[in-house]
């Protein structure tokens, strides 16, 4: 049984992503976010996904947003740059932090950008300190999903959004390990549709919109698994991050949306205005 750090932890992650990068013909030194998109969306739909949710949130150049569960930094670096906003950051997994930060760099919005390595149920920062707090496909490993929407409507500024894209626990019984977030149930930790909107009601957020994507992200990994079968697993991709379990973990994916044993949800909430 692995911990939730042990689960993410590579050990030389960074040089392992720019291997791979040469290796797709890309140049380390001139990288674009696209270039890096096939690895650091590290969600269902990608960088799809990613934008469906800013473009639900709406955005503004200048915006405090934290993201939490960042991984190493793909949709920070999407907001910081398509949309002007001030982005932080944070993970529970250090290497994710320390990679996020040099591929930061690497495309030039080491100013716009930050990162924190911190448990998400303690967040080392004030109160109202963020006009936008973001997270995607994080909350699947943390149980205490109660103390986990109460901190971030802490950190949330009054009139603040909580922007979501999460999985969720579908009515078709329990998910087939190993998934990308976790390798067996001890850091799995699903709930219902339901139980996320009492938690988020408890928590004192008014929701804005709540949006099932599971069809889409049904055909998304589809094609993943379709292209996989044809074509093999392209070095540039989530596999760097999980390693040689990923075509599972993406083929049970499937299988747990098909047998309706997982949901995904696109969900946009407010903190009351003072």
């Amino acid at each position: 049984m692995r911990d939730t750090k042990q689960h993410y932890a590579h050990g030389a992650l960074e040089s392992a992503i720019l291997e791979v990068l040469r290796e797709a013909g890309k140049d380390p030194d001139r990288l674009t976010l696209d270039d890096l998109a096939p690895v650091d969306e590290f969600h269902v739909r990608g960088r799809e996904a990613t934008k469906e949710l800013a473009a639900a949130i709406g955005l503004a150049e200048g915006m405090r947003v934290l993201d939490v569960g960042c991984g190493i930094g793909g949709p920070s670096r999407r907001l910081a740059s398509d949309y002007g906003c001030r982005v932080t950051g944070l993970d529970l997994t250090e290497e994710y932090c320390r990679v996020a930060e040099a591929l930061s760099v690497r495309l030039n919005l080491q100013d716009l950008v930050s990162y924190r390595t911190a448990d998400a149920l303690v967040m080392p920062f004030d109160d109202s300190s963020f006009d936008v707090v973001w997270t995607q496909h994080a909350s699947m490993n943390i149980a205490d999903k109660n103390r986990l929407y109460a901190e971030i409507y802490r950190v949330l500024k009054p009139g603040g959004h909580l922007a979501l894209y999460d999985v969720l626990a579908g009515p078709g019984g329990d998910v087939y390990f190993p998934v990308p977030w976790a390798r067996d149930s001890s850091i799995s930790f699903l709930v219902t549709e339901d139980a996320l909107l009492a938690s988020l009601e408890r928590a004192g957020f008014d929701v804005v919109s709540c949006l099932d994507t599971t069809g889409a992200g049904g055909v998304w990994l589809e094609r993943a698994v379709e292209r996989f079968e044809k074509n093999g697993i392209p070095p540039l991709s989530n596999r760097v991050l999980l390693g040689d379990e990923f075509p599972i973990m993406v083929r049970n994916l499937l299988r747990n949306i098909k047998e309706r044993r997982m949901r995904l949800v696109q969900l946009v909430a407010r903190r009351a205005a003072a």
